[in-house]
């Protein structure tokens, strides 16, 4: 199957060019001991099912690993941006490193060059069970469409992503088994159509209810109502939810269960998102799941775990003193350091703050009392914190609340990007009993959960102009979660947006969803609720995107710079993401375009509106 990794469009085109050309000597000519022959990999259920087993696998790393992708998502929106600040080369300045010919894959830097490679591995690995998908003896046309469904759900889910993030890209519908070098960019909403038609057929044959990460029907209805809400069509997309949330077998948690019940510190928010209750029989709520589990062994870059709690809360053990000008807080952990009373690095994380929340995401909308998602134990703010340095004892602060401002209203901490932001203990927290520096266990994690099936079906009544209707599926999230209920007037797009991140902030790629809004707003003409009115013909010069981003975020509209002196920079045209160069490069007998914004824009050619045939 190597030969597949073509399709990832990068080197492997430009050497599939030059050993046409070169290297006839015979002596050169390989004896393999076996050939791969898709007639004996595929003629098995089993040996069909395990490209599909791939696609699950690669599923997961999204969300796990040191610079987990999900991050790029995050710092790619208004929810957060990266808190890295001690050298130069993470995504803070996008003006000057986000570039076609950039190291666009990177824990250190971003992982857009991620979305694309990975996005296009997992369509190899679909498109191998749909290209072969006749070879097998099924039991049932039932069992064999199916599997056929949950392919086309994993290639769906990888082009909704993509078309999201970079707009326009080439189309592959088949398996390609020798060197292609001659790629064509297709039209996005071409693309979307196509999947729209296959989640309709797999809609009609996965299984209700699935084990593990695999597709279920619910998952599959959840993805048609994005695809149907990205393509405009919003009454489709409003069928589509409904029949995910009346199906009779989801529904959102709205009493305390699984591993923690009983602790009257938490509540059910935190019941919802420990790693133990996500895939429980208890749990209705949830849609569809990676999986990753203690003692799990991967080849993938996460076998240490989530690693949620090392990038997504602060540096809070450093940088920060004590009114009377002692470095206050420590990492030490009481397993090493009998000397340390709490241990606050396996009670919190010891974090680096890479995805940094913003005011907007730790602040600004979290405006009801009763909002369990913010409630002490399972929020954490820095001033819940304690000065924990075991080496300050006699320190009169030692043991209490950190504080931001001395008596004379000097600042105690000399980093407040990386090292002083609010988090959701609740989602991040993960114990973790592999790696010494506790940073975030193993868990599975949610793809889908019905209370983002709920705030889609609130959109694309939105859309309509429907909000009594939009409104009234808002309320199911907010009541669920302590807040009191919204009415009709407080609809715009702003609502729903605010709810989304106090829901699903780590889990939902935030840059797709803004986008795909984005790409509504130019669609409709609609007004946003700052009154403007977007086209697509302007779309990457001015976009709800970037208005959004620059409205929300107190960095890039307030010209923040870090500690090593790199500013906070982001432009309209960051609503589409770079084409990797070498992509493009490799591609010597066609065109892939390049979005406009970045260097070689000008080579473009008017994009297919028709998938090419394979």
């Amino acid at each position: 199957m190597r030969t597949l990794d073509k399709i990832a469009l990068n080197t492997a085109m430009i050497l599939s060019v030059c050993f046409a050309g070169s290297c006839k000597k015979d002596f050169l000519t390989p004896e393999p001991l076996s050939f791969y022959t898709p007639e004996n990999t595929f003629n098995t259920v089993e040996g069909l099912k395990s490209s599909l087993i791939a696609c699950e696998r690669n599923l997961r790393y999204e969300w796990f690993g040191d610079g987990a992708p999900i991050i790029t998502q995050n710092i790619f929106s208004e929810v957060a941006v990266e808190g890295t600040t001690d050298k130069s080369g993470p995504a803070q300045d996008l003006n000057l490193l986000i570039t076609p010919t950039a190291n666009l894959n990177s824990t250190d830097y971003n992982r857009i060059g991620w979305y694309w490679s990975e996005g296009y591995k997992g369509i190899k690995y679909a498109n191998t069970a749909i290209t072969y998908i006749d070879l097998p003896a099924w039991k049932s046309e039932e069992e064999k469409n199916a599997v056929l469904g949950a392919a086309y759900f994993h290639r769906a889910y990888r082009y909704y992503m993509l078309t999201n993030e970079f707009g326009d890209i080439p189309a592959i519908l088949k398996e390609v088994s020798s060197p292609k070098v001659d790629y064509a960019t297709v039209k996005r909403e071409v693309i979307l159509q196509r999947i729209k038609e296959d989640l309709e057929f797999a809609e009609q044959w996965v299984p209700v209810k699935a084990d593990g990460g695999a597709v279920s029907k619910g998952a599959v209805s959840h993805l048609l109502t994005k695809v149907n809400l990205a393509l405009g069509k919003f009454d489709d997309a409003i069928a589509s939810a409904t029949r995910v949330i009346d199906d009779g077998v989801h529904a959102l948690m709205t009493q305390r269960f699984g591993t923690d019940k009983d602790d009257a510190t938490k509540n059910l928010i935190w019941d919802l998102h420990r790693p133990l209750n996500k895939a429980v029989a208890a749990n209705t709520e949830a849609l569809m799941l990676v999986i990753d589990r203690d003692g799990y062994i991967d080849n993938g870059d996460f076998s240490g775990g989530g690693s949620t709690m090392r990038q997504g809360v602060p540096f809070w053990f450093s940088n920060i003193n004590t009114p009377t000008g002692n470095k206050g807080t420590s990492d030490a952990q009481k397993k090493n350091q009998p000397l340390i009373d709490w241990d606050q690095a396996n009670m919190y994380g010891r974090g680096i703050g890479r995805c940094r929340g913003t005011w907007y995401s730790t602040h600004t909308i979290w405006d009801d009392p009763g909002d369990m998602r913010h409630a002490p134990g399972v929020w954490m703010r820095m001033e819940d914190l304690l000065y924990n340095n075991y080496t300050i004892k006699s320190d009169p602060y030692y043991g209490k609340n950190l504080q931001k401002y001395n008596s004379n209203g000097g600042i105690l901490c000399t980093d407040t990007i990386r090292s002083w932001f609010d988090w959701p203990h609740y989602k991040l927290f993960i114990a973790d009993n592999q790696n010494s520096n506790p940073s975030g266990g193993h868990t599975d994690w949610y793809v889908f959960r019905l209370a983002e099936t709920y705030l889609l079906r609130a959109e694309a009544y939105y859309w309509k102009g429907e909000n009594e209707l939009a409104a009234a599926d808002l309320n199911k999230v907010r009541t669920r979660a302590g807040c009191q209920p919204i009415t009709a007037a407080d609809v715009n797009i702003g609502t729903i947006l605010d709810e989304r991140a106090r829901e699903l902030y780590y889990e939902e790629p935030r840059k797709v969803e803004l986008t795909r809004i984005a790409y509504l707003f130019a669609l409709t003409g609609k007004a946003a609720y700052n009154g403007k009115t977007y086209t697509l013909a302007n779309f990457s010069k001015d976009n709800f995107f970037y208005d959004r981003i620059m409205e929300k975020t107190e960095f890039y509209n307030k010209g923040v710079t870090t500690n090593h002196g790199d500013k906070y920079t982001i432009s309209p045209y960051h609503v589409l993401w770079p084409i990797p160069q070498g992509t493009i490069n490799g591609n010597v007998g066609g065109v892939i375009n390049q979005n406009e914004g970045y260097d070689g824009f000008q080579n473009n050619v008017p994009p297919l509106t028709e998938i090419p045939a394979e």
